[in-house]
């Protein structure tokens, strides 16, 4: 039965980073959704009433490292198996046995690994933007430097602690507003434009982002919620997820491979390059995803898909969320 939503409320629970923040609205089935970079739990602002009004309990966490949840100082602590320790204690703190979870860019790693890891409180998973890749294959630091040729691949810049710190640190609104620009389906550099995830020798990221006006989806008002929240953070909380990633690869270890069986969503954008660059991963959908219900690309969407595209997500996810029940 569909209710009335309520307000988004706000609040901070115990976790193994610290605290998690998070904001929670609505009452049902619990459905957990997990951001990615460079966001915040802000970036669920369009499905919280959404899946509020339909009957669920959404509640949208700042990934540790974000906002205001705990900022641990090792690097190592934002290892993949410690976020999913943090989603397991959310769902505990609130009470609850177990919850679907719903995750955008880094977040749909992390979703679709606290469904691998802890699936008896995982009993389904969202992805958005970002298709399931089993674990497997070379370590990762070595594919990234690989990439790009005379070029940077993004990852690898991000990789070097502090260097890219440096670069967005003294203008986080301004490079910001940049990398949502560039990743966005109606800002994005035409085709044939040098890729903006990739760093010029000698260059910086910002080089390559479209300046002069915001995405559709991004209000200034918007634009100052992101900013104000990594002014005051910093950034290598965010950056420190990938700088985990050779760990991830080496925790996993024992899940090379291996399929997610619970029942599965797929969205994506059809002009995020993710699309492109990891079309095998959804083409193994079958074997890696064998409970998938449904799998989507958004035609005129870029990356940042559930803010491109509010509507469309809420309706593709509420459908889903029924079909589980």
């Amino acid at each position: 039965m569909h209710q009335e939503a309520t307000e988004i409320t706000h609040r901070l629970i115990p976790s193994p980073a610290g605290r998690i923040h998070l904001a929670e609205q609505g009452s049902g089935p619990l459905v957990l959704l997990v951001h990615g970079f460079p966001e915040s739990w802000y970036s669920w602002r369009h499905q919280l009433p959404a899946l509020a009004a339909a009957g669920y309990r959404a509640v949208a966490v700042d990934v540790r490292g974000y906002g205001r949840s705990s900022r641990p100082a090792a690097t190592e602590a934002y290892r993949t198996r410690a976020l999913v320790e943090d989603n397991v204690a959310v769902v505990r703190a609130l009470g609850e046995e177990s919850a679907v979870v719903v995750g955008h860019d880094w977040g749909s790693v992390i979703a679709a690994n606290s469904a691998l890891l802890a699936p008896d409180v995982f009993r389904a998973v969202g992805l958005l933007s970002v298709p399931y890749t089993p674990r497997g294959g070379p370590r990762p630091r070595d594919v990234f430097a690989g990439m790009g040729g005379d070029e940077e691949f993004y990852v690898s810049y991000f990789q070097e602690p502090g260097r890219a710190e440096a670069e967005i640190e003294p203008d986080v609104r301004g490079w910001l507003a940049g990398l949502y620009a560039a990743l966005s389906a109606d800002t994005m550099p035409a085709p044939g434009a040098p890729d903006p995830h990739f760093v010029g020798r000698g260059g910086t990221m910002r080089d390559r982002f479209p300046a002069g006006r915001l995405p559709g989806w991004l209000s200034e008002r918007d634009l100052d919620v992101y900013a104000g929240e990594f002014e005051r953070t910093g950034m290598t909380g965010a950056l420190n997820r990938y700088r985990n990633m050779d760990r991830d690869w080496e925790d996993l270890a024992a899940f090379d491979g291996a399929p997610i069986p619970q029942p599965s969503l797929f969205v994506g954008g059809r002009q995020d390059a993710s699309m492109t660059w990891l079309a095998d991963a959804i083409e193994a959908y079958p074997v890696t995803l064998p409970g998938l219900v449904s799998s989507h690309l958004l035609d005129g969407c870029g990356h940042w898909i559930q803010q491109e595209r509010p509507d469309e997500v809420n309706r593709l996810l509420t459908e889903w969320l029924a079909a589980l029940s």
